[in-house]
């Protein structure tokens, strides 16, 4: 019994390290956390309406990119917030990208249709872009500026409309502040 268990904890191991040296690792925990102030990375994923999608089709909006699952009770307990604000800023210039991780596109359609959610949700099949934004748990948060800056990456804390409202504020203020000093 304790060969087999040593043979398993080795193969995990093989496999682990082969993943990590070949950068082909699927289920791996994120790489690196973007940090506030740096520019964030581009990806290109495909909505469930089988439409490709890049982070960079948004540049001059105020981006939340929200990693999250069916399954996961804070992510889905967020959503209503989400769609609220996405609602009222839309046409002030915001976008969320719900970035949904490893699930069926079907059984992300159906959760999507149920609650009535009219922003993008992108699907992160193979986890590429939540290990490109160093996410392990979920919910994730990234508020993004007009020009691809990171401004905000939240873990954990469960999004509000207030909490929306007072992030995009700052940002769009911080941006047309920068704006008015270049004249």
């Amino acid at each position: 019994m304790r060969r087999a268990y040593n043979k398993t904890i080795l193969g995990l191991l093989a496999l682990s390290l082969t993943g990590v040296l070949t950068g082909s690792l699927v289920w791996g925990m994120g790489s690196r956390v973007p940090a506030v102030g740096t520019t964030a990375e581009d990806f290109r994923l495909v909505d469930l309406e089988g439409m490709q999608q890049s982070l960079s089709q948004y540049r001059g909006k105020v981006v939340l990119v929200n990693f999250w699952a069916t399954w996961c009770k804070p992510c889905t307990t967020e959503m209503p917030a989400m769609q609220t604000m996405y609602d009222k800023l839309r046409d002030k210039g915001f976008v969320v990208l719900a970035i949904n991780e490893l699930e069926d596109d079907a059984k992300v359609r159906e959760h999507i249709k149920q609650y009535g959610h009219t922003f993008p949700v992108l699907m992160d099949r193979d986890n590429k872009v939540a290990n490109q934004f160093g996410v392990f748990g979920l919910p994730v948060s990234v508020f993004i500026d007009e020009k691809g800056v990171v401004q905000e990456y939240i873990k954990g804390g469960l999004l509000t409309e207030q909490l929306i409202l007072d992030t995009v504020a700052r940002i769009q203020k911080s941006e047309a502040v920068k704006a008015a000093s270049l004249r």
